[in-house]
């Protein structure tokens, strides 16, 4: 029986890369994001591109328990094996917590925490014989983060929970990596949001097609954590060998007037 990637975010631009490169690659796919049409539209172009490729769509509300029930209901009941699972949908919102409604809070964790690990959960149960599993969080997680502290800990809690599944699943042959990508320029208005960031943003940015080539490859080698990027990996030493209470302040300071809500 075929085996297939699972990706979820699959019509975002990161998601789209994954997609496509996996395709190139031989990989069957099912592919899930909140917009039925967009699947669509990304299934059609990926099957003009790639036509020997079983491309499986189902769109799932990921804020929505009895959505992603009926996603996993349907992998289980039509007999999906899974090799690789890559969780790429989140919601990219930061902002001060006192400038969330009650409602964003829960749209963000359950988008960013809830759904990674029941989706993680449910599939889990139709995996392959080897199975590999790609969860995309962020540098944002690294460190507590004043101004951006749902979306950082909300990724922090992704590279937590993925890097101990990593050893509990360790002997079952289960291979999880975490990839902590800094910005990518999938949107105009993250391409702009990298500009007013200077040389640091520009450095940290990579396209997504070089962060989906980086993470599959980690995956590959069952590296615990991916950091896309020479300057993120030397930011990410920094972080964390630099105390705490500068790190904050520093970052208190360059992102109190910034607020951005979910695309």
């Amino acid at each position: 029986m075929d085996t297939f990637t699972f990706i979820s975010g699959a019509t975002g631009g990161l998601g789209k890369a994954y997609a496509f490169y996996c395709a190139e690659q031989g990989y069957n796919l099912f592919l899930t994001g909140r917009s039925e049409e967009k699947l669509s539209a990304l299934k059609s172009a990926l099957n003009a591109k790639f036509p020997a490729v079983n491309i499986e769509c189902f769109p799932c509300e990921m804020t929505d328990d009895l959505s992603r029930r009926g996603l996993i209901a349907h992998a289980k009941e039509n007999g999906f094996k899974f090799d690789r699972i890559i969780n790429v949908a989140g919601a990219d919102i930061q902002k001060a917590f006192t400038a969330y409604t009650p409602e964003k809070l829960l749209f963000q964790i359950r988008v960013n925490c809830e759904a990674a690990l029941t989706i993680a959960h449910g599939l889990l149960e139709c995996r392959a014989d080897k199975l590999e599993v790609l969860t995309v969080s962020s540098m944002s997680g690294v460190s507590p983060m004043p101004y951006f502290a749902v979306y950082s800990a909300s990724k922090a809690f992704l590279t937590s929970f993925f890097t101990a599944l990593h050893y509990e699943l360790k002997k079952d042959g289960v291979k999880i990596t975490t990839v902590l990508p800094g910005g990518m320029p999938t949107r105009p208005d993250l391409v702009e949001e990298i500009k007013k960031q200077g040389l640091g943003g520009k450095l940290s940015s990579k396209p997504p097609e070089f962060v989906v080539k980086k993470s599959l490859k980690a995956v590959s080698k069952n590296k615990i954590i991916c950091v896309p990027g020479a300057f993120n990996k030397l930011l990410y030493f920094l972080m964390k060998i630099t105390p705490k209470r500068i790190t904050l302040r520093y970052i208190a300071r360059r992102w109190k007037n910034y607020s951005k809500d979910a695309f």
